[in-house]
């Protein structure tokens, strides 16, 4: 199962920087001119957890396989895309192939790259591209209650069902709120979600600053946090500069150049696990002398569900799972202590897993 998170933005504010620091690697054209991504470039990254070197020290494992994510560089968008300016129409589609946005937003001043829209306005720029979003959401929509009306006159009662929710939807982003926002009823969340809205796409800020302000952030990066903490988006500072010289150095060189630069982690660990957060992910573990593995799964997934993303059969022939907290597989130092005091729990089918529980899985043929 793949998880895509799209870095999206204003053409020259570093998404293609941003990405090639977080894939180590040089495939996205980083450059100082609008459209130098014209196809979305895809990075598998790894997500950062300690608790999988704990757990691989316990059960001795050979291996380790931490969770992955996907990133995807997509090219610049810009005032007009949803009427197909810039090749808005393309990168749009491209967005809609996403599960979750993270949008690079400029914080930093430099002369030697322009700016699209001739000011450095962090909070115009949010506009610009939010607004793009949802005017692309509203052509969608309408389009889609266009080809309901020949149905409406054949009194479709499915048909009429859409439509009117079609028109509670379009009355909601037309007064400027993105579709994430809106309360859906259980009934209708199948169809919200086949309608595939980029405004219902999990958000993330990402403010990309000069080297100085890695750490405290600037004026600029202030605005930001002020409007995501008012819009309930989560924000992340980088220097994307710095992140891309740190992710061509060594392990241990990385550690000695963070820690020259009074950082705890690299700001692409923040990013990755902030990624991993806002599509609402969480991570169970398999553990054993073979293998450490964590598998990443939606949160409030059911048991047999979860088995499915070791393989689709133990989903199918799911008996029930062996389960142990993560504090409980560290604090009996493994499967056997945990055992022996109790803290194995034998879960059925509508068991939901939670985030850090070490299972295995007894299924049938």
């Amino acid at each position: 199962m793949g998880f895509k998170c799209g870095i999206i933005g204003l053409p020259n504010v570093g998404k293609s920087t941003l990405f090639n620091a977080l894939t180590q690697t040089a495939n996205a054209q980083a450059a100082n001119y609008p459209f130098c991504t014209i196809e979305p470039n895809i990075g598998e990254v790894t997500v950062p957890d300690s608790r999988l070197t704990e757990l691989s020290r316990i059960s001795k494992s050979k291996n380790i396989i931490p969770s992955k994510i996907n990133f995807v560089d997509i090219a610049g968008l810009v005032k007009g895309a949803s009427k197909g300016e810039g090749l808005g129409n393309k990168f749009l589609s491209n967005i809609r192939e996403t599960d979750a946005i993270a949008h690079v937003i400029r914080c930093f001043e430099d002369d030697d790259i322009t700016h699209v829209e001739g000011k450095l306005d962090p909070l115009s720029d949010i506009e610009i591209i939010e607004t793009e979003l949802l005017l692309a959401d509203i052509q969608n929509l309408e389009n889609r209650a266009t080809s309901l009306e020949k149905k409406l006159r054949s009194s479709d009662k499915d048909a009429v069902i859409i439509f009117d929710f079609i028109k509670e939807l379009l009355d909601f982003l037309n007064n400027g709120w993105p579709a994430r926002s809106m309360v859906v009823s259980t009934d209708l969340l199948p169809v919200y979600k086949e309608f595939n809205l980029l405004t219902s796409k999990p958000l993330l800020y990402i403010c990309n600053v000069e080297e100085e302000s890695t750490i405290t952030g600037n004026i600029l990066s202030d605005r930001v946090i002020a409007y995501g903490k008012d819009n309930q988006v989560e924000v992340v500072i980088i220097s994307a500069a710095i992140e891309a010289e740190i992710s061509l150095l060594a392990e241990d060189e990385k550690k000695e150049y963070l820690e020259s630069m009074g950082l705890n982690e690299a700001g692409l660990n923040r990013l990755i696990k902030a990624g991993y957060s806002q599509l609402d992910l969480i991570t169970y573990f398999t553990s054993g002398e073979q293998e450490t593995r964590a598998w990443t799964i939606p949160n409030k997934t059911a048991a047999p569900k979860a088995a499915g993303a070791i393989h689709t059969d133990f989903e199918k022939g799911f008996i029930r799972a062996e389960t142990i907290s993560y504090d409980d597989f560290i604090s009996f130092n493994g499967e056997l202590g945990a055992r022996e005091s109790g803290k194995m729990r034998l879960e059925g089918k509508e068991y939901i897993v939670k985030d850090g529980d070490i299972m295995h899985f007894r299924f049938s043929n």
